[in-house]
């Protein structure tokens, strides 16, 4: 196809990508200009310089200018007629303090429109800026967010006039908090030479972006000051760092050192890869260079690799799923199909795709299974799982894989978002909370990436032994990134791979999967005590990547300036999340608050303002987190639906936990025999403690030390089926043995040194009510309380929960006497075992 013809196809956004026709479209621009004004006030060069000047530019192997300037129409065409495109910035008083003048305001507005029905429908034209870097002293001077409605106003002034035509303005790093919603793509002017800085910030830039493309519209470095060929260097640093960043192009600042602003010539600045006689520097070839070479990087040699989708009933969205990984770019992949029980058309749909190697399990084995078996098959040496219900993109490969080889990391993740055709209630779904969302550490690592967009490396993945299969529909993904990260292993970020995930697109989904992620929850607290809290919810350390906010604040964003509005770099600084607000929407404070002053309002009415009161609480956080989200395209009813599914999501989440607490199997009870053949004495259920004589032995056998028993009997109990959490350095015991849902036990150890080596092991028990207990039984004296302050109201079911409170702790106080009693028998076996010899049993010989 003729560039002419090329051109005929509009520029879009697709996800962090542009696209033109059916491929995608990376900028590799050059500022050009501002030059001096000719006789009719046009800052353009002569046409037979501009002439020149695009061969040039094309044997650069650029695509793109940026002007700074609404152009005339003959040199749109000129651009055009040379196979370029070209991004205008339409210049206009903004140093001036145009919100306070409806004059200047309106002048704006209008050059805006007049831009705009220039540019419409013009082959030559990629999109349209708005503005060009506000001062930092007039943003605090207008206002921030007033200053971002006027920038949102002039791009639907400008969609007005063209609504094909992509809007953007022009950020840079002192104002990065300036937000715009209404931008196509975000753009930045970034002149950071310290490589590593660079990168980093660039990182920042990608997870403070939505989701839509990031376009680096201004970068360089001047000649003068650098030198030439340091010049070259830093901007090949610059170009191949934005490559591997993932950034949808860049625009080097500028094509040559001709510049004009402010009504002068620039001679102590030269940024450009020509110079003002067109001649070039060492800088042009290494643009040249680059400028020619695919904008996504293409390790080599590329590692083979295996992408493995799990799917149970997938057949509505595989399809899409399977089509979209045909057209990757990667050199050397394989896909893999596996179909875990499936009733629907699954298999059928997966045969159709003649590339795909499928494996049918006879019947529903659980996700964990299911990825297990499509690892074991792989031949890649880099795995990679998605989902049957995504879509990537042809160089969503490419990106992961770059992330993983060029990082110090085994696993790596990207995001996930929404498809654009998703209905509005997905929309409202994707508003609403428990949605898959990846956990930062920093801007290049991450906690947790959800199991939709994941790689390993194929030996990092086998040595940690895969997927736990007990997780059955979720959870597998948070219990391997956690085992990693116990590895002293590291997961990369890398937002550049991301791939469009369906939600659910009804409210019975929704709520069927918070259910399932609630079960994987109690699972994961079994497995990992030690990342939740009492009430068995999820502890990160990182904060959750999101496109919409997962926890409610309040407060304001606040921005620092610096001194007199002089910094650098200044930084927004939203509210922190009030993770305290949920407890109002929580089931423990439904049952525990809210359902009592409910019942107790119908036989008093002192309780009913109590009741209203609690109940509208609740109601009025979930609004709030509603108010608060991001919604796209939404309907009248999106954001009191949004509302509802934040008061519906902790019920159903937390009631999946519980009833999956409570069917926790209690500790396995074994034989008492060896307790009564110690003959230990007296049996204190709250409190034991033991000292074991450990000799010190010849070489080469060695004696067993303190945190070796620790490590030993805490796997021997792993194995019997215990759920054992180790101290994380601020506990009060060295282990900590569950007992079901109620009790727990702190195990305690301290070594005395004796002469020739040898050691007393002194060992202490404590039983202790678990944290759920605690809250249970504080909610329950809660309701004491107030039955005891309404026995005005003579009911009789009333008293009869008033005799029956008190059994729950008699009942848990048998359930600590078990627990004591089966580690207690478990140590002393051990001890047989090891040939420790027992001493002391609470302070005197057994």
């Amino acid at each position: 196809m003729s560039e002419v013809g090329l051109l005929n196809q509009q520029v879009r956004v697709d996800g962090r990508l542009f696209r033109s026709g059916s491929g995608t479209f990376f900028v590799k621009g050059f500022a050009y200009g501002p030059f001096a004004p000719d006789a009719n006030g046009v800052p353009l060069p002569t046409k037979e310089q501009i002439s020149k000047d695009f061969e040039i530019i094309k044997s650069l192997n650029a695509n793109l200018l940026r002007v700074y300037h609404t152009p005339p129409v003959w040199f749109l065409d000129a651009v055009a007629e040379a196979g370029l495109r070209l991004l205008v910035d339409v210049p206009w008083g903004k140093h001036l303090d145009f919100l306070g003048d409806r004059k200047s305001k309106q002048e704006a507005i209008e050059r805006i429109r007049t831009a705009a029905r220039l540019c419409a429908g013009h082959p030559a034209v990629f999109g349209l800026s708005v503005a060009n870097e506000f001062a930092p002293d007039l943003i605090r001077w207008v206002g921030r967010k007033q200053l971002g409605g006027f920038i949102n106003q002039l791009i639907y002034e400008a969609k007005s006039v063209a609504p094909e035509v992509l809007c953007t303005f022009s950020n840079y790093p002192t104002t990065e908090y300036l937000e715009a919603d209404a931008v196509d793509f975000h753009s930045f002017n970034v002149y950071l030479h310290n490589p590593k800085e660079f990168r980093n910030y660039l990182a920042r830039l990608e997870n403070l972006t939505d989701g839509k493309p990031l376009l680096l519209t201004e970068t360089g470095a001047d000649s003068i000051r650098q030198g030439e060929p340091h010049q070259a260097e830093i901007i090949r640093g610059k170009l191949e760092t934005i490559r591997h960043a993932g950034l949808a192009g860049a625009i080097l600042f500028s094509y040559t050192d001709e510049w004009f602003t402010g009504g002068y010539p620039i001679t102590d600045w030269a940024f450009g890869v020509v110079d003002a006689q067109r001649q070039p520097k060492p800088s042009a070839k290494v643009v040249q260079e680059i400028f020619s070479q695919g904008f996504v990087p293409s390790p080599q040699p590329a590692p083979k690799v295996s992408v493995i989708v799990a799917t149970h009933n997938g057949g509505r969205t595989l399809a899409s799923c399977l089509r979209s990984l045909e057209r990757l770019e990667y050199p050397h992949y394989e896909v893999i199909v596996v179909n875990d029980g499936s009733t629907d058309d699954t298999a059928q749909i997966a045969k159709g795709f003649p590339k795909v190697k499928l494996i049918n399990h006879p019947q529903n084995q659980g996700l964990s299974v299911a990825r297990n078996t499509g690892l074991k098959a792989a031949e890649g040496e880099i795995i990679v799982y998605t989902d049957d219900d995504c879509r990537v993109n042809e160089h969503w490969l490419s990106y992961l894989c770059d992330g993983l080889i060029h990082s110090d990391c085994v696993a790596v993740g990207g995001p996930n978002y929404q498809p654009p055709e998703d209905s509005a209630v997905a929309r409202a779904v994707m508003a609403s909370p428990g949605g898959p969302a990846a956990v930062l550490l920093t801007d290049l690592t991450a906690e947790h990436i959800p199991g939709c967009n994941m790689a390993f490396w194929k030996w990092a993945l086998e040595e940690i032994g895969g997927f736990d299969p007990i997780f059955m529909k979720a959870g597998d993904d948070v219990d391997v990134c956690w085992r990693i990260q116990q590895k002293g292993w590291k997961i990369a970020w890398q937002p550049a791979a991301f791939v469009w995930h369906a939600r659910r697109n009804t409210v019975k989904a929704y709520l069927r999967q918070q259910y399932g992620y609630g079960e994987a929850e109690t699972l994961l607290a079994c497995k990992h005590p030690e990342y939740f809290n009492s009430l068995g919810a999820c502890t990160w350390k990182g904060r959750i990547y999101a496109t919409n906010t997962s926890i409610p604040s309040l407060g304001h964003s606040r921005v620092y300036h610096g001194i007199f509005g002089t910094a650098l770099f200044q930084t927004l600084y939203s509210p922190a999340p009030a993770p305290g607000l949920l407890t109002l929407t929580s089931l423990e404070y439904h049952i525990g608050i809210t359902l009592p002053l409910i019942l107790l309002s119908i036989f008093s009415h002192f309780f009913i303002p109590l009741a209203a009161v609690s109940l509208g609480a609740s109601i009025a956080i979930c609004i709030l987190a509603a108010c608060q989200q991001k919604l796209e395209r939404p309907r009248w009813w999106s954001r009191p639906l949004v509302a509802l599914l934040w008061f519906l999501q902790p019920i159903y989440r937390s009631y999946a936990r519980y009833k999956t607490r409570l069917s926790e199997p209690s500790p396995p009870l074994q034989n008492m025999e060896s307790l009564e053949a110690a003959a230990l004495g007296s049996f204190n259920a709250r409190r034991q403690s033991f000292a074991f004589w450990i000799e010190k032995l010849e070489p080469p056998k060695t004696s067993l030390d303190r945190t070796t028993f620790l490590s030993i009997f805490q796997n021997d109990l792993t194995q019997k089926g215990y759920i054992v959490r180790q101290d994380m350095g601020w506990d009060d015991f060295d282990l900590l043995i569950h007992g079901g849902f109620w009790t727990r036990l702190g195990l305690l150890t301290f070594c005395e040194p004796h002469k020739d080596g040898n050691a007393m092991l002194r060992i202490r028990f404590t039983t202790r009510w678990s944290s759920a207990f605690k809250t249970i039984w504080g909610l329950s004296i809660f309701f004491k309380l107030l039955l005891i302050a309404s026995l005005h109201s003579v009911c009789p079911w009333i008293w009869t929960i008033l005799i029956l409170l008190p059994v729950l702790p008699l009942w848990c106080r048998s359930q600590k006497k078990t627990l004591m009693r089966c580690v207690t028998s478990e140590l002393l076996q051990f001890a047989g075992r090891h040939d420790l010899r027992l001493m002391e049993h609470n302070g005197s010989r057994p």
